[in-house]
């Protein structure tokens, strides 16, 4: 007998002529916008962009599906009366217009929680500032290799709310989770993974509270039964074992743990009451940095009551970096071009730099989080032989590092540019043979670029013409 989604045939009775908001038309929500058609629910969709902004075959279905809709800045004067919202994770459930209504009596929500609500089957969530991407499909590509089907989703992957009816007790929800996904969530995963906590996106978070509490949900409604995994050497989420409900599983890059995995001395250990288990050697795997050892480590504690080590580890050593992730370009007249373009804060442009023993050119800079760029500055004088800068963040990155060059009576080589192509260019003029180019912007790409992934495909295709 096949499975029956009790939960999800609830909840599609229930919306059937009901109110419903779609508020944001990005990736997660536009799969709804059919799945409430289907179920004859009365929608009215919202978004901030105005109506010639909207991609023109979603805005063709909205009109076909005789949707109410309201564009721009103001869309949301109009969110009243409503029984269901489902926001964009960038809709922040803080916004006055969504309190009200819940205040009202609506319920607000989402399609990642909707998901995570409804699913049948064991879910493991990841969050943290840096490393999710790799973290979580490292994970994926464990469970995958042990047999398992996993359906990967959340920040990466396609949304999974309208496959549902798919989805299999014995399956595995795997999901990236970003803090404007979890802020607000009134559900956890079973096994969850919190990579690290720095400052990132305070130009949208109210401060850096409201960002390290919407991460905590990641864990906040576990029970006894379910595992939390947590970076040791992070201040904040060694902390967070003290409000943990479930198992704690530590992992770390810098203590030889009694408990927990570690990287020691290039080797991944597993380390059970001051016994330490040799698992993997890092030069046997394609990702490097300390950093992505650390990401394996993650990924071993999160799936390690799920797999056999040894099918682990297999997976491991296959596993190739995530695009925009320290990705290997290709190799011109003796230096190694990378593109990171994912490295959207200083913290994750600097393991990017520790990844490498050789020479650097680096190109940084890019839109504003209001981000602090003083801790960026002493890593790239220990590394970079010429610094390569663009975009808003351009000065900030300037400022911090002449402060240091005084401090510390040293010289570094400076560029500023005004496009992609000059930085390219100026890169290829100063790199000597056996540097590395390295595309690391520590900074977001939104002021001149879609995303990450639209920056990190145009230095490619740049450096691909040379």
């Amino acid at each position: 007998m096949s499975y029956k989604n009790e939960k999800l045939e609830e909840f599609n009775d229930y919306v059937r002529f009901r109110k419903v908001a779609i508020i944001g038309l990005g990736v997660s929500n536009i799969p709804l916008i059919d799945y409430m058609f289907e179920k004859k629910a009365r929608v009215t969709v919202f978004d901030d962009r105005e109506i010639d902004k909207i991609p023109e075959d979603i805005l063709k279905k909205i009109k076909k599906y005789e949707f109410n809709y309201y564009f721009g800045k103001e869309s949301l004067e109009h969110l009243k009366n409503f029984d269901l919202i489902l926001r964009s994770p960038s809709c922040l459930p803080t916004k006055p217009e969504l309190e009200t209504e819940s205040s009202r009596g609506a319920i607000v929500t989402s399609e990642i929680e909707l998901l995570m609500k409804m699913a049948p089957c064991k879910i493991i969530g990841v969050t943290g500032s840096d490393g999710k991407t790799t973290t979580t499909s490292l994970i994926n590509a464990i469970l995958k290799k042990a047999g398992y089907t996993t359906y990967l989703g959340g920040n990466i992957g396609t949304p999974l709310f309208t496959k549902l009816d798919e989805i299999k007790p014995e399956d595995i929800l795997v999901l990236e989770l970003s803090s404007f996904q979890l802020m607000g969530m009134q559900i956890s995963p079973n096994i969850a993974v919190i990579t690290n906590i720095t400052p990132n996106h305070l130009n949208i978070h109210k401060d850096y509270q409201e960002y390290i509490d919407a991460k905590k949900n990641i864990f906040k409604y576990q029970n006894e039964e379910d595992v939390l995994i947590l970076n040791y050497d992070n201040e904040i989420t060694r902390e967070f074992k003290k409000e943990a409900i479930g198992k704690v599983i530590y992992f770390s890059g810098k203590t030889k743990l009694d408990d927990g995995y570690i990287v020691d001395e290039k080797m991944i250990k597993e380390c059970n009451d001051k016994v330490r288990k040799h698992i993997l050697n890092c030069s046997d795997v394609i990702l490097r940095g300390e950093h992505n050892y650390e990401n394996i480590a993650t990924a071993l504690a999160a799936t390690s009551k799920l797999v056999n080590q040894d099918i682990a580890v297999e997976a491991i050593k296959e596993f190739k970096p995530v695009e925009h992730r320290l990705e290997f370009i290709r190799e011109i007249d003796g230096v190694k071009w990378y593109n990171d373009s994912v490295s959207s804060s200083p913290t994750r442009t600097i393991a990017g730099l520790n990844s490498f023993d050789e020479d650097i050119v680096l190109i940084a800079g890019g839109y504003d989080k209001n981000l602090d760029y003083s801790p960026i500055a002493k890593p790239i004088l220990d590394k970079v032989s010429s610094l390569i800068l663009l975009g808003q963040t351009s000065a900030k990155i300037y400022d911090a590092v002449k402060e240091e060059t005084e401090k510390e009576n040293k010289k570094i080589d400076i560029h500023m540019c005004d496009s992609l192509e000059q930085t390219v260019n100026i890169a290829k003029k100063v790199a000597k043979k056996g540097e590395v180019v390295l595309f690391s912007p520590a900074s977001a790409s939104f002021d001149m670029f879609k995303n990450f992934a639209d920056r990190g495909i145009k230095f490619k295709n740049i450096v691909n013409k040379i």
